[in-house]
């Protein structure tokens, strides 16, 4: 369920940050898939008694690209929020 304003979205009565509505779709789901990845490797690393420090990066990442996190959305414009979410995609990219 999204705010009146759309800003968030709430579960269980908690408020969280939405997705940035301006992101396509296709970079939304990729940007999705990197972020459950990046979780399921949070959760690999801590079982195996790793660091988990790399995975917890990606999901950063992620968040932050997908505009959940970091400056809120509502308050950059449009090419701010373009040069976000590519920059997301190239770090995730890169840290592969």
């Amino acid at each position: 369920m999204h705010t009146d304003d759309g800003r968030y979205i709430v579960v269980k009565g908690r408020r969280w940050r939405a997705t940035d509505p301006e992101i396509p779709e296709d970079v939304a789901a990729t940007l999705r898939t990197a972020l459950m990845s990046a979780r399921r490797d949070v959760g690999t690393a801590l079982r195996a008694g790793e660091d988990p420090a790399p995975a917890r990066a990606r999901v950063q990442s992620a968040k932050v690209a997908l505009g959940e996190r970091g400056t809120p959305w509502w308050e950059q414009s449009i090419e701010e929020r373009r040069e976000r979410w590519e920059r997301g995609l190239r770090a995730l990219d890169a840290a592969g």
